[in-house]
């Protein structure tokens, strides 16, 4: 199963058998092209700096400036993410994962995420709602991409906030909350923990369905986000 979003290629997401797939994306240029993509993992961490390189013909879905390439936090850091619904209190872990760690904040701190509605939430194969596109069709994103941070080991319990994408290092804006373990490939970058009460908030939601009835759509109980924090 894959998570994705990617511009006009919104595939299938019921989850029925072993063999359907599933894509969590988050918009990216054109997928897989060299204009989308950045340096690899390996050369991030090499290196100690990120790189964010522009979308080409996907312009920033809401103004906003690309992150500084020097990580600015370490460690674990508490955010709290201010939604519709409630506070959702969140540890992102900056050591994993600095380079989305810093383009998550950045993007928090520019008032990105104000306002933007949680677009997705599947309730069967895969448990996850998913957010960060100012408008909310998938195809959304900040007008830039970076690589995956990946061990090849990652999992994806409940609570677990992870990176959606379109293919290889095309992370933008979109990211996605677990709410009940779900069996992913270690293709989506984790960023982040939701601690038990948050993830009991969102799963919460997810009782309620989605607006259309169908495994994926948007949920029937609005989620937005208005506003992401430092604690």
């Amino acid at each position: 199963m894959r998570l994705t979003s990617s511009p006009g290629l919104r595939r299938s997401l019921l989850a029925l058998a072993a063999a359907s797939a599933l894509a969590l994306t988050g918009c990216a240029s054109n997928p897989g092209s060299p204009e989308s993509l950045g340096p690899s993992s390996d050369d991030v961490a090499a290196s100690g700096a990120c790189s964010y390189p522009e979308t080409k013909g996907r312009p920033a879905a809401k103004p906003v400036d690309a992150p500084h390439t020097d990580p600015t936090h370490s460690g674990a850091v508490a955010a709290t993410v201010s939604t519709s619904v409630g506070d959702l209190a969140v540890t992102l872990d900056a050591d994993a994962a600095p380079c989305t760690v810093n383009s998550f904040l950045s993007l928090a701190e520019q008032g990105y995420f104000d306002d933007t509605s949680c677009h997705r939430l599947t309730v069967r194969g895969i448990y996850v709602l998913q957010c960060g596109d100012p408008t909310a069709s998938g195809t959304g994103g900040p007008g830039y991409s970076f690589p995956d941070e990946l061990s090849g080991s990652e999992t994806y319990g409940a609570g677990t906030l992870a990176m959606a994408n379109s293919g290889p290092d095309t992370n933008g804006s979109q990211f996605f909350v677990v709410y009940a373990p779900t069996d992913l490939p270690p293709n989506y970058t984790v960023f982040g923990q939701l601690n038990e009460t948050s993830t009991n908030t969102v799963a919460e939601i997810a009782k309620a369905g989605t607006e259309s009835g169908s495994p994926d759509g948007a949920p029937k109980t609005p989620v937005s986000i208005t506003g992401i924090t430092l604690k």
